[in-house]
């Protein structure tokens, strides 16, 4: 009765767009519709990943959902994203435990959260798989809006500060190069990890094929 009459107060709005929504959803029904039209993408990830699922392509509802979550704040989307990711992913892939691709020490400062994180805690909470953060990544150049090329040729520092999972999952809110998820995967192995998966909310692969590139690391 309560959270009834607040919404007649204060109308619950999406998440992305701002349209009014329903009071127990996240995002109103355009945006829901355009979530569950994503193509998911699986198959074989960058240098160091056996395996890669995405829910989408980094483009419509999936773009929008992950820049409200990162840039916008608006930290409930976290658990639409992990339901989104758990839907794409065929069951062999949530398996271990998950551990998130590290931010950068500013980035997560300023803002005062990580994307991958609250999307890794709220997996967790619908899977009932465990949350291991063990990554660490040194601070460095900004990734978001270099060439592609440029993040390949200087992929980000990433060490694990303690023995990571055998079996691992990582989670990261788009993948764009997969520089980052080899970063990770070559760390999490040189420190004991023998399986990593990655699960990313959205995929910004040119053609949308999976394929390891030439000299990527």
């Amino acid at each position: 009765m309560a959270s009834e009459i607040l919404s007649l107060l204060a109308p619950p709005r999406c998440g992305i767009c701002g349209a009014a929504c329903h009071a127990k959803r996240s995002l109103c029904r355009s945006c829901n519709a355009g979530l569950l039209a994503a193509e998911p993408l699986v198959g074989p990830g960058p240098a160091g990943i056996d395996a890669v699922v995405s829910a989408g392509p980094h483009e419509g509802a999936v773009r929008a959902l992950a820049a409200s979550l990162k840039f916008g704040r608006r930290l409930p989307l976290a658990g639409r994203a992990a339901a989104a990711i758990r839907a794409a992913a065929p069951p062999e892939m949530l398996r271990g435990r998950l551990v998130p691709v590290p931010p950068d020490p500013l980035r997560v400062r300023i803002r005062g959260f990580d994307a991958a994180e609250e999307i890794a805690r709220s997996l967790a909470r619908i899977t009932e798989l465990e949350v291991e953060p063990c990554l660490e990544r040194e601070p460095a150049r900004r990734q978001v809006g270099r060439p592609r090329q440029a993040r390949l040729a200087d992929p980000p520092r990433i060490s694990a500060w303690r023995t990571p999972p055998r079996c691992v999952a990582l989670v990261d809110d788009v993948w764009t190069t997969g520089s980052t998820l080899s970063a990770c995967a070559k760390a999490l192995r040189a420190a004991g990890a023998e399986r990593v998966v990655a699960l990313t909310l959205g995929h910004a692969i040119p053609d949308r094929r999976l394929a390891r590139e030439p000299g990527q690391a």
